[in-house]
């Protein structure tokens, strides 16, 4: 059984920042400085006092969106668009590939499958395609 997540990874987060609507999101990365390291909450905001205070250590991005994969699930069906399988497994190539498989019909009867080690690598997967071809 692969790698179980439950949200994105802090370097896929920084990359769906650039690319979906910040409010789609639904968790943060927060730097604890205790740990010395990120570590990903469910917040509707940070403290805004938090947040000042990591900025006076000279921590600028303290806090960074995070997507979980009920979010990263909504973002591709208010796209009004099917998500039709996505499952532990599927062909790529004619081969079977057992990572997490994605199939998604976009309105014009094309679509796309992508694959990841879990569901959250293959939505994630499937933003970013469907970015590239400027579906979102």
């Amino acid at each position: 059984m692969g790698i179980v997540k439950a949200y994105t990874s802090l370097e896929q987060s920084k990359i769906l920042a650039e690319i979906l609507p910040l409010e789609s999101a639904d968790m943060w990365w927060l730097y604890i400085t205790a740990q010395g390291k990120y570590i990903a909450m469910m917040y509707e905001e940070p403290d805004p006092h938090y947040l000042a205070r990591m900025e006076s250590y000279g921590i600028k991005d303290a806090a960074i969106r995070c997507w979980s994969l009920a979010a990263l699930l909504n973002i591709l069906h208010f796209r009004q668009n099917d998500i039709t399988s996505l499952s532990g497994g599927g062909y790529k190539d004619g081969n079977y590939i057992s990572d997490w498989c994605l199939d998604y019909e976009y309105d014009n009867g094309d679509y796309q499958k992508t694959f990841g080690g879990n569901p959250v690598d293959a939505c994630y997967e499937m933003i970013l395609r469907l970015h590239e071809l400027k579906l979102l």
